[in-house]
């Protein structure tokens, strides 16, 4: 009679767990296919490495229907996304990486060229329901200069105009005020790390949101110490990649710069990410901690649970999630 009653509750132990692991598995699928309906992700492919030809690929958030994009010869690369529309900037029709802002969506249709203003190689951000865009541009040789782009027209004004500081990666948060990476002096990018600073749009009110740790010395210079920032809209926290004790990892800080933490951990370092727009998923792409083997991943941020959505040769990198137009 015991061996009986040890068989059935072994039994029935085992069915209760291979039914709740089910139920884990469906809940995870219906969360991805319900995304799946709202959003796709856009990320950047090197397709070939001696022409230095980067293209934009699309696919599904279950990594399904994979596709290049934008299918051209030099560089193109997506930076940010606002509902619908996918802002990439292309070297096409102009000098091998002389980088100009274009607009297309999710599946690379409706292409256009937004503005005439030069780019540099920064991600960027939108306000006023994405009317306005603020970018790191260069007019002649002026360079690593702030710029606020009517979308509708293209025409550009400088703001913080000052020639001493570094000035990249610029955003909004959604009381206006700009985050970006800063270093007060520019000629200092060897002994003083860009960290991410908030500021108003004249320039005054600053304040430093991150400090590095002077206690590791085992980032070179010229690695992210942090940046670039992204904005989660449900948590009302800043997000951005930092390479400390020898990988890089995503932290997240406050608005005004409290309570950091570190949120991805790990056999592999995690860097360039972006934030659905509900503030649920997390794309984020992952690499060995010596930069190899770049591919695209997918988190849901409560539950935590991970899935890896490409898995080819080639690198895979910055991962935008943008709206499913309707």
């Amino acid at each position: 009679m015991n061996k009986l009653v040890n068989f059935l509750s072994n039994n029935i132990t085992t069915m209760i767990i291979r039914c709740v692991t089910l139920l884990c598995v469906l809940f995870a699928i219906q969360h991805i296919c319900s995304a799946q309906q709202q959003y796709r992700i856009v990320y950047n492919v090197l397709e070939d490495r001696e022409k230095d030809n980067y293209e934009i690929y699309s696919m599904n958030m279950d990594g399904t229907d994979k596709k290049n994009i934008t299918n051209t010869p030099g560089v193109e690369w997506v930076y940010y996304a606002y509902k619908d529309k996918v802002y990439y900037v292309s070297d096409k029709d102009t000098c091998h990486r002389c980088y100009f802002l274009y607009e297309m969506d999710a599946n690379g249709n409706d292409k256009r060229k937004i503005t005439n203003l030069q780019l540099e190689d920064s991600w960027m951000g939108s306000r006023k329901n994405g009317a306005e865009m603020i970018v790191a541009g260069r007019v002649g040789k002026l360079r690593q200069q702030l710029y606020i782009i009517n979308m509708k027209d293209g025409n550009y004004k400088q703001i913080l105009a000052d020639t001493v500081s570094y000035k990249a990666d610029p955003m909004f948060l959604p009381d206006g005020r700009i985050v970006l990476r800063y270093r007060p002096d520019r000629k200092l990018r060897l002994t003083v790390p860009a960290e991410l600073w908030v500021m108003d749009e004249e320039g005054n009110n600053k304040k430093q949101l991150t400090s590095f740790p002077k206690s590791d010395t085992t980032t070179p210079w010229f690695e992210y110490h942090a940046g670039p920032p992204q904005y989660n809209s449900k948590y009302n926290f800043i997000s951005y990649l930092s390479r400390q004790n020898k990988q890089t990892q995503i932290y997240v800080t406050t608005t005004d710069g409290k309570s950091p933490s570190q949120i991805t951990s790990g056999n592999l370092s995690s860097g360039w990410h972006s934030w659905s727009s509900d503030g649920e998923w997390l794309a984020l792409d992952k690499s060995s901690h010596e930069g190899k083997g770049f591919d695209i991943y997918l988190v849901n941020f409560k539950t935590k649970k991970e899935i890896r959505l490409t898995d080819s040769d080639k690198t895979e990198q910055a991962p935008v999630i943008v709206e499913v137009k309707k």
